[in-house]
């Protein structure tokens, strides 16, 4: 029976697919005739060993027979060609012997037989045989596609979440010295958080720093995290003077709302600095505290949240505060990420350790920022981290 072999474009094949490869064509005719009146069952058959590998490449069987006694070519020899081609290595392959040798059968079971039967078997028996192998063909090819698209799916999300990540810390503004000495550090975690940070200039006088984190991984919990970035350094908060930290938020939580971000919420610190009176408002909304390095004070001072998380409720004002900064201080604003570690031991890193250990100074050579960087890689055992990684010096 001839038939076409199966073009690139056709899926796998989903009927059973026998090939026999035999000399003798009385052998072939005798199976031919056992599955002529199978349902679903499609026949080939192969007198030319030479043929059978470029056969069944074209053909891709489901089963293979294959007869172990044929002139010029030694049957078990065409076991090991089939099991070395990548087409027919996992194909289910029957041999037929006409004896039932144990040194043979074992020595074709070694290189990669799937069964042995003495032929010709029984219809019935043949049929279950070739419908058994088969749907364990077919289920493989299943499980092979199915792996192969999820592989696919995973390198197509992967991109992805480098090209946003890669995005995320495209919109955040450069370092400055001027008119606040300000650097940054954000290493988005694998599966990428929704942190965001920036600041820009309210007036002449006074000049806006905000860190936000998004819950939640991926790309939507990154996406509203830029999105809330966009809207402040485009000044298109509707509602709020910039100036003013407790507006900011109160805008931010009616605009973004829980039920209006698939149950997302983000916290935030927004701060303003006013240079002529030398003060600092701000306002925090669930996140972690800013800590404060006063000039010549060693105890650092933390500027604590004073709201819940933006989104989370239905809150028209929020409390904001404000506070002296002498010259020469320094302000950190964070996300949890920099400090809720879990240590390659099972412990995890507490808030005072990482508060000690932020409190050393800078060197010439080797930033804070960099130092905790490494050691929370290094307490974590790896590179990899399990959330974004943000944080803000501010020289002021």
């Amino acid at each position: 029976m001839a038939s076409q072999p199966p073009t690139a474009s056709q899926s796998l094949p989903r009927r059973t697919v026998v090939l026999l490869v035999d000399d003798q064509a009385i052998v072939g005719e005798a199976v031919r005739r056992m599955l002529a009146d199978e349902p679903g069952i499609e026949f080939h058959y192969c007198a030319n060993p030479f043929e059978a590998l470029d056969m069944a490449s074209s053909l891709r069987p489901t089963v293979i027979l294959q007869d172990l006694v044929m002139p010029e070519i030694d049957g078990l020899t065409l076991v090991r060609f089939f099991r070395a081609s990548a087409a027919t290595k996992e194909t289910p392959l029957v041999v037929l012997s006409s004896t039932e040798e144990p040194v043979i059968k074992a020595k074709a079971f070694e290189l990669g037989a799937n069964d042995y039967v003495v032929k010709l078997p029984d219809r019935l028996e043949l049929i279950a045989r070739i419908r058994y192998h088969s749907a364990a063909c077919l289920n493989l090819q299943e499980r092979n596609a199915a792996f192969a698209a999820l592989a696919a799916s995973e390198q197509r999300m992967a991109a992805e979440m480098k090209a946003a990540a890669k995005y995320a810390a495209s919109i955040i503004p450069p370092p400055i010295s001027s008119p606040l000495n300000i650097d940054w550090r954000f290493v988005p975690s694998t599966e990428l958080g929704g942190d965001s940070l920036g600041y820009f200039p309210v007036d002449d006088d006074r000049f806006a720093f905000f860190l936000l984190d998004v819950t939640g991984h991926g790309l939507a919990s990154a996406l509203l995290g830029v999105t809330v970035c966009n809207v402040l350094r485009a000044r298109a908060l509707a509602g709020a003077d910039l100036a003013c930290p407790a507006q900011v938020l109160a805008a931010l939580n009616r605009s973004f709302t829980m039920d209006e971000q698939d149950g997302r919420t983000f916290t935030m610190w927004y701060g303003v600095f006013h240079r002529k009176t030398r003060r600092l408002t701000w306002c925090g909304g669930g996140h972690p505290s800013a800590i404060l390095f006063r000039s010549g004070s060693g105890a650092p001072t933390e500027l604590e949240s004073q709201n819940p998380g933006v989104g989370m409720f239905e809150l028209d004002t929020f409390e904001q505060q404000e506070i002296e900064i002498p010259l020469n201080s320094r302000l950190l604003l964070y996300s949890d990420g920099v400090f809720e570690i879990h240590k390659q031991d099972g412990g995890t890193w507490s808030f005072r350790e990482f508060l000690q250990f932020v409190s050393q100074p800078d060197t010439d050579d080797d930033r804070i920022m960099d130092r905790l960087l490494r050691h929370v890689r290094t307490i974590k055992g790896g590179p990899v981290l399990d959330d974004d990684f943000s944080i803000m010096d501010i020289r002021i």
